[in-house]
């Protein structure tokens, strides 16, 4: 039988002894890293491969479309800046702000009507969402533009009564405002559901401390609830805008001169439809392009407080980028020295 000592021995600890690290002036200039293992991250030769696949099919996408001929590039050069082009750009640019800023001003409340108590708001903000996002945009606005047909006036007065104004509908409703109308009761039926959605994913508690703060619900709304509920809101909402900023070439049915009936105006004059068609699709890739920047920067803003490491931005990434490549470079010329 083992005595309590030998058990104390079997179960100490093994000590283990570590020679001193070599002082600095003994190795002279070996560099000590070259001592310490190298780590080798594994190669992923499928991934690699298939990068290799996708610019292979991007070169000859882009091959076949720089050389072709039938592009006629000379010609999208000549009028990409051309005034009447611009013009439509501009007109395009301010349709986009107009319809998504009345857009949520009409959502926004609907939203909140959607989550009342009140089941006369809750039924008819959802019959507003139910019947706008049922029917086409371009039903929509053929209906706006003939409105004529069905109110030839429109009277402000007493219900049943007198009528104090009236405006004939055929001198009030012009292709850009009814391209307008039109719009904006489109956008603010999926805007409702985009801020509906945001509030919803607020955490209940947070309106719950603030009533037992004494907080009232307007408060609580506009000062707690729609700022958490714009980390959630922002990039839907971004999709909107990139979506109605493409969806306003659809008034070009109604002689509205947006930047596709400009081009149009053009190539019916011309017949060069290919390169004018062009023209339209690089002006609306390039808005789209900034626009998307500017979606990533305020999704980064509202982020803040939510994650704990925001996304790098662009500019982040490529001098992370550079100072890898440095230390790279670094440790080469260390390595042939």
């Amino acid at each position: 039988m083992a005595s309590p000592s030998d058990v104390y021995r079997s179960t100490s600890p093994v000590s283990v002894s570590v020679p001193p690290a070599p002082h600095p002036s003994a190795s002279g200039n070996h560099d000590a890293e070259a001592d310490l293992p190298r780590i080798v991250p594994r190669r992923h030769v499928g991934r690699r491969l298939t990068a290799a696949a996708a610019l292979l099919l991007f070169a000859m996408v882009v091959n076949s479309v720089v050389r072709n001929r039938a592009f006629q590039w000379d010609v999208v050069g000549r009028y990409f800046t051309t005034a009447a082009v611009l013009d439509g750009l501009l007109l395009t640019l301010w349709l986009t702000g107009v319809v998504m800023v009345l857009g949520f001003l009409l959502g926004t409340p609907l939203a909140v009507m959607r989550l009342s108590a009140n089941p006369v708001l809750r039924t008819l903000s959802w019959g507003y969402v139910w019947i706008f996002r049922s029917t086409p945009l371009l039903v929509q606005l053929l209906f706006w533009f003939n409105i004529g047909a069905l109110y030839p006036t429109l009277g402000l007065g007493i219900p049943f009564g007198p009528e104090f104004v009236t405006v004939k509908t055929v001198n009030l409703l012009g292709p850009t405002f009814t391209a307008v109308i039109g719009l904006t009761l489109h956008e603010a039926a999926y805007a409702a559901e985009v801020v509906r959605g945001g509030i919803l994913s607020v955490d209940a508690g947070q309106t719950e401390a603030a009533q037992a703060l004494g907080i009232g619900r307007p408060r609580t709304l506009l000062r707690i609830v729609i700022p958490q509920a714009m980390r959630s809101i922002v990039p839907t909402a971004g999709n909107m805008l990139i979506g109605t900023l493409k969806g306003t070439s659809i008034v070009s049915v109604l002689a509205v001169h947006d930047l596709l009936y400009s081009v149009q105006l053009v190539y019916n004059q011309t017949y060069q439809v290919i390169p004018l068609l062009m023209v339209a699709t690089l002006w609306y890739i390039a808005v789209t392009t900034v626009l998307s920047a500017g979606q990533f920067y305020v999704e980064r803003h509202y982020a803040r407080g939510s994650a704990r490491a925001l996304p790098p931005s662009p500019q982040q990434r490529i001098r992370v980028r550079l100072a890898d490549l440095r230390a790279r470079l670094e440790r080469a010329t260390v390595r042939r020295g």
